[in-house]
């Protein structure tokens, strides 16, 4: 059914098309029957998978920015996914950077993306977040204010960290989205430790008056070098976070199909999609190799089939995240891996 609809949503620019099926969905999820019509499944009983202290009902989650603000938990849970992570959430709302800024390369099944964080600010997120169904595993993927300055950066994390604390699952530090002006200076050692050190040290603060931790990610760019992975793996270790999620969105535009010429009218962004899959599988396997478990890794970037998924499994991933591949191949994707990961596990 996805296959009739997606030509049609391709007529009109992304993020309208983007906004227009979440109206279906939430559509959709009121009438008996529609979501099997569009590949929406509930996860087999042996996909389910305890990582961090969580049972997640299948390995597959919703990646970052889909859902920004927390809007459509409940009808995304019906599709399949074990989890569901919203945002990125800023302290204050902020409308991103100018539209057009959502861009698809179907020649490459990836998109490009510099939408700046837009979102209605974490306090409306947290609202929302109240009313979600019970059962929902839901991630929180924060992030600083555009106006923000570096220096003041570890404030807004940690008043997104405050807010979210009661109402998600995990929490996701993003200092890689390259649309946000010198965001991934944050992910030098220096800066991204002060950061990590203090919300770890907020979590604790809870465990110390009886509130369960909550695990804390870092998502990283596939654009780091080896050394840069290193000091990546190091400072994990020495903060004693969670774990990573591998990858964000390239700035690279290396070996595309998409005409050069067309690439550069659609201007900077984060690139996803098929063209990141095998770096970010790459950055997977690198880190698992350095970081056993319990470490967790989340395998993200240019997963749009079951097989795509099981290769970052196989690097290492604990748990995987889709979103360009979502919007190529419809809900039956997140069916698909589920059934597959189901075998494999056995």
């Amino acid at each position: 059914m996805y296959k009739l609809l997606r030509p049609l949503l391709f007529r009109y620019d992304p993020e309208r098309a983007h906004h227009l099926t979440f109206n279906l969905l939430e559509v959709a999820v009121k009438v008996p029957g529609a979501l099997k019509l569009v590949g929406g499944s509930r996860p087999p009983a042996n996909a389910a998978v305890k990582v961090m202290g969580l049972l997640f009902p299948s390995p597959v989650g919703l990646a970052a920015g889909m859902d920004k603000d927390a809007k459509h938990v409940n009808a995304l849970s019906a599709l399949g996914f074990g989890f569901i992570e919203v945002g990125t959430l800023t302290p204050l709302p902020q409308p991103g950077n100018d539209k057009p800024r959502l861009f698809r390369l179907p020649a490459d099944r990836a998109l490009i993306n510099r939408m700046g964080f837009n979102n209605g600010g974490v306090v409306a997120a947290v609202e929302r977040l109240k009313r979600r169904k019970p059962g929902i595993l839901v991630g929180g993927n924060i992030g600083k204010n555009k106006a923000t300055p570096n220096e003041q950066a570890i404030d807004d994390y940690v008043k997104c960290f405050d807010a979210l604390h009661a109402v998600v699952d995990y929490f996701v530090v993003n200092v890689s989205s390259p649309n946000t002006p010198g965001l991934r200076e944050l992910q030098d050692k220096g800066p991204l430790l002060e950061i990590l050190n203090r919300l770890m040290a907020l979590n604790a603060q809870r465990t110390d008056q009886g509130v369960l931790r909550k695990p804390i990610l870092l998502k990283i760019a596939p654009d780091l070098s080896n050394a840069q992975l290193d000091d990546v793996i190091a400072v994990v270790k020495e903060s004693g976070i969670t774990g990573v999620i591998a990858t964000n969105t390239t700035i690279s535009r290396d070996d595309l199909e998409t005409p050069a010429v067309e690439v550069v009218a659609m201007g900077a962004g984060g690139l996803s999609g098929v063209p990141v899959r095998d770096r970010s599988t790459e950055v997977v396997r690198y880190l698992r190799d350095r970081m056993p478990r319990p470490i967790v890794i989340i395998g993200v970037g240019g997963i749009d089939s079951a097989a795509a998924a099981m290769e970052k499994i196989e690097a290492g991933a604990d748990l995987v995240q889709v979103y360009t591949g979502l919007i190529y191949e419809g809900p039956a994707l997140v069916k698909r891996i589920n059934e597959a990961y189901a075998r494999w596990k056995g």
